[in-house]
This record gives structure tokens, sequence and C-alpha cells, in this order.
């Protein structure tokens, strides 16, 4: 079967272009797949090794500015280079894209995207929450991912049409349909421009309808939690496509979805991320998005809840009785 690559991500940091590319077979054989997502995985644990070892001498890191809150350390640029090595020993047929050496190898409409430590700023202060991420792309969509969480020695993964898996154990986004009962992860806007006012806007939206908002630090990770079901839903913005191409295929192959904040499918172009199962999606999106909050909906889903909490009530007034 042969597919038109409209769109290829072409990024030197900080801006992206999208080129046109020819028409081209679309090689995704199970067993082709299986092999990425392998050497992807064997990647991760190499750049784990580096991460580790540089975790048990924190003191000794070399940490630079990138930019206002952004930084890189030593760490970051030994597991990138760790990743970068195996993959072009694997596929030297095919580009990367690293955050921060920017774009490698040959132009080729497979593209590797890798992010080798997010939560840079949680591992430079030895909090728990960072991991390896790994994507590769075809003509701009993810179609494998890997998600190394290093410090919980957790591996996601997930190739397109394959599902998604947690080690060897296959996920599942959750069942939960209720907005007052989520958990919804996020992450705050950190980088100059971002519309922290637009942020604020929707945190107040989901604090006053949700369980609780959890920001733990790590978008990869938010949204492997959204796929596994620690999270009913994720969003935030102006991320990069290193933080989200690995993270957002795990989230679909698991069942759930995500899209920008317009319900459009530019997530990974523009950084901003809407996540969930499919029954919190709905709701969380106009919540923190740029379409309007149905009213309607809302009244409709607090009388479903009433109406199973009357039904509750009297069971157990039944049962006193």
């Amino acid at each position: 079967a042969l597919r038109i690559c409209r769109v290829s991500l072409r990024m030197s940091p900080p801006s992206i272009s999208l080129q046109p590319l020819s028409i081209i077979p679309m090689p995704t054989p199970t067993s082709s797949l299986n092999a990425f997502v392998a050497t992807a995985t064997k990647a991760a644990r190499l750049a784990a090794r580096e991460i580790t070892r540089a975790a048990q001498d924190r003191d000794q890191l070399e940490i630079t500015d990138k930019a206002r809150n952004d930084f890189v350390t030593s760490a970051d640029k030994a597991a990138e280079a760790a990743i970068v090595r195996e993959l072009m020993e694997a596929y030297p047929q095919h580009g990367i894209l690293t955050e921060e050496a920017g774009r490698l190898g040959p132009k080729s409409d497979f593209l590797w995207i890798i992010d080798p430590i997010d939560g840079t700023t949680n591992f430079i202060h030895g909090l728990p929450q960072y991991a390896v991420s790994i994507a590769l792309t075809y003509c701009g969509e993810p179609i494998a991912a890997v998600v190394y969480d290093v410090a919980k020695n957790e591996l996601f993964t997930a190739a397109k049409g394959q599902g998604a898996k947690l080690d060897s154990r296959r996920i599942r986004v959750s069942e939960n349909d209720e907005m007052r009962r989520s958990l919804i992860g996020t992450g705050f806007p950190f980088r100059p421009g971002a519309d922290i006012d637009g942020y604020l806007k929707g945190f107040k939206n989901v604090a006053e309808r949700s369980a609780g908002i959890r920001r733990p630090g790590s978008a990869a990770l938010d949204l492997c939690w959204v796929a596994c079901g620690r999270y009913d839903g994720f969003w935030e913005f102006s991320l990069k496509p290193w933080d989200v191409a690995a993270g957002g295929l795990i989230v679909l192959e698991a069942g759930g979805l995500i899209t920008d904040l317009t319900g459009g499918e530019e997530w990974l172009e523009t950084g901003n991320v809407c996540a969930g199962n499919p029954k919190i999606f709905a709701q969380l999106l106009p919540l923190v998005g740029k379409l309007p909050v149905n009213t309607q909906t809302e009244a409709a889903q607090n009388e479903k809840v009433q109406i199973k909490n009357d039904k509750v009530r009297r069971t157990l007034s039944t049962k006193k009785a």
C-alpha cells in the first residue's frame, strides 16, 4: 500500500517547519514495529545507565542554562549520546531529532524524536520523576514509542495498531466517566511568552470540577500515567515534540484520546496538548482549550450523579429498615 507523506517534522530548535515529501510505501508490518520498539528499549536502557551513574554523584553534574527555566546537564548529553549511537547503528538511514543536539542524520521519512531526560529540573534536584523518551515517527506520525521511568524502573511501550504496555502487561486508560471523581495531570507553563493567564483560567475550571490536579514535572510520564489509568486526563501548553511524541502514541494505543487545544490533530506540532480517557477527555477539553464549555452537558452530568446518589441513599435506607 502507498501512503502520501504530506508533512514531516523538520525542527532545529527553536522553530518547526513542515515540508512535503514524496509518495512512498508505508512499511509498518508488525515485525518492523516490534523491532523499532526493541531497539528503542535497548537505547533507553543504555541511556538509563548514564543517568543512574550521574544521579549517584549529583554534586559533580555540569549544569548549563539553555533559557530561562530550561536546563541541560552533562547527564542529558551523555544519555543522548548513548541513544543516538544505538539508533544510528541500527537504522543509519533514519533521521534523528534530539532535544540537545537538534537534527541529525540523513533526510528521511523516518524520524526518531528523543528526550534523554524528560524532567531535567526534577533530576537536578534529586526528585525521582524523570524519564527517557524515544519515539519514531513516519511522515510526522508516531508509530513506535518507549518511555522509561528510570527511578521507578517502569518501561512504557507502544507500537501503532499493537496496543500499549507497561513492562510486559497491556494497559488501558481508566473507565471513570465523572469529572468530579477524576484525577487530572498538568504542567505549568514556564517558557517565555507562554499564555499564563489562559492557563490559569483552565486550571481554575478544572480545579472547581475535578477531584484533584497533579503536576509532577515530566510530560512524558504524565501521558503514560493517563495511558495506564493513574490519571483520567492531562493538559499542558507549549511543549516540544520530544516531550510528547512517545507519550502521545502510548495514550492512543491504550484507548485514550489526544488532541491540540482546539480538538485538532496538531498536538505534536503546536505542543498544546489535551489527553484523557474518551469520557473525561470530552469534558476536559472545553475547560482548558478553545472550545466553549457545554453547560447543558455539565447539567446533565450533575443530574446523572444526583440520580445515582439518590439510588444509593434509598438502598442504604432499605437495608437499615
